[in-house]
């Protein structure tokens, strides 16, 4: 089935969709298939048995991937966005552009479209009383490469973000050599550059990469690097990672650190080259640390921005509480408040506070984007008094800021 590149139209509000673009979110995409098990209440047996019959009901449909989810966020939030993923020229790839040019057709007009690979797509098997099961295939985005992106594609660009690099097979061989490429291009141009991560498998290929010549590598054509703990310390140290999580549990770790090993981690980064590092904490919040030379943040803000607010920052701001119904993006949402923020030039605490915003509205909805509301009913709620939830991480010789709602390091403003 030939697919058929997006025309400009209205959305379904009447707005104009024609804005021109100031970020682009590139990186992993994919279709993810979410059969409903709503018709049965209990699987009896083992759910993968040779010549069983499971009954189930209609199947959910999204665009998944950091392409997806951090572009759809931002796109709500109101920053003219494009995206930058890869599929396949088949039904699946059909499907994809279907539900991205539902948000708006603008979206999806920077989509690579490969003749000879296949979409990438997940089967979600979530079957009542049991852990979820994930059968994915990477297709396109396996053969991602630095050419795939064109410097015209670039024109008027202000950001590039590129999320999920562990899970594109091209991004990570070689020591990550066409990411680098991909990157130094990019910041070549003067357009500030942001990188999101994904934790690998531990029994596939990327999951036995060493991680760190790839960072030393990409790094420092990385302006914001916002990984998630986990992936972080699984990709530094390992061994750290493996005795914390055996102790405390895969999703429960983070509340038994404490800031020193996010400030040794952070300060490692900054060392690599990143000027900016904001490592996502789940429910713990989003921590900052930022190097002395921030110049490379104009690119984004231009003029607007007050680089000297930036630069030798130490901060965590706290969640915020929300009736949870879903936590799938969370980390992509918060990626895209502190996106939106630093394209506005505010200053790190107020992106810290949109960010986790962002965040904790995306909560409050099972898919990843559709809680997630325009920029100034995030601003309105926070002004308003919104309740934060309690950091259970320690923090020797950290204090609240004045108005308590981002905690101050020991070393910020160094």
């Amino acid at each position: 089935m030939e697919l058929q590149k997006p025309t400009l139209k209205n959305d379904p509000n009447g707005n104009s969709t024609t804005s021109n673009p100031i970020v682009a979110v590139a990186g992993h995409i994919c279709l993810d298939i979410i059969p409903s098990f709503q018709v049965q209440k209990r699987i009896s047996g083992d759910l993968l048995v040779p010549g069983k019959l499971v009954i189930v009901g209609p199947a959910l449909m999204a665009a998944g991937g950091a392409v997806s989810n951090t572009g759809i966020a931002l796109h709500r939030l109101g920053v003219p966005t494009v995206l930058m993923g890869k599929i396949g020229c088949d039904s699946f790839g059909n499907i994809v552009l279907e539900l991205l040019n539902a948000h708006d057709p603008t979206l999806s007009k920077g989509m690579i479209i490969a003749e000879a690979s296949s979409t990438s797509y997940t089967i979600v098997i979530s079957p009542p009383g049991s852990d979820r099961m994930f059968f994915h295939s990477p297709g396109a985005n396996d053969h991602f490469r630095a050419a795939d992106i064109g410097d015209t594609n670039l024109n008027g660009i202000r950001l590039f973000h590129f999320g999920y690099p562990p899970l594109m097979r091209q991004m990570y061989q070689n020591e990550g050599k066409e990411l680098e490429k991909l990157l130094r291009r990019v910041q070549k141009q003067g357009i500030t550059t942001s990188l999101d991560m994904a934790k690998p498998d531990p029994a596939s290929e990327a999951g036995s990469v060493d991680w760190i010549p790839v960072l030393e590598k990409v790094l420092p054509y990385v302006d914001i690097f916002q990984p998630s703990l986990d992936e972080i310390l699984y990709m530094i140290d390992r061994n750290m990672y493996h005795h914390l999580t055996e102790k405390h549990g895969e999703f429960d770790f983070i509340k038994f650190i404490n800031t020193e090993l996010l400030d040794r981690l952070a300060d490692t980064l900054v060392a690599m080259g990143s000027s900016v590092v904001a490592i996502k904490l789940g429910d713990q919040g989003l921590y900052l640390r930022t190097g002395p030379d921030v110049r490379k943040l104009a690119g984004a803000a231009g003029h607007a921005v007050d680089l000297a607010q930036w630069s030798n920052r130490q901060l965590l701001a706290p969640c915020f509480q929300t009736n949870v119904v879903g936590t799938t993006g969370t980390g992509d949402c918060t990626i895209a408040g502190l996106i939106t923020s630093l394209l506005s030039g505010e200053s790190p605490i107020n992106a810290l506070k949109m960010a986790v915003g962002v965040g904790a509205c995306c909560t409050e909805e099972l898919d990843a984007t559709s809680g997630v509301p325009s920029r100034h009913i995030v601003h309105n709620r926070i002004v308003a008094g919104w309740q934060r939830k309690k950091v259970q991480i320690e923090k020797p010789g950290w204090k609240w800021l004045v108005d308590k709602s981002v905690w101050q390091g020991p070393r910020d403003r160094l």
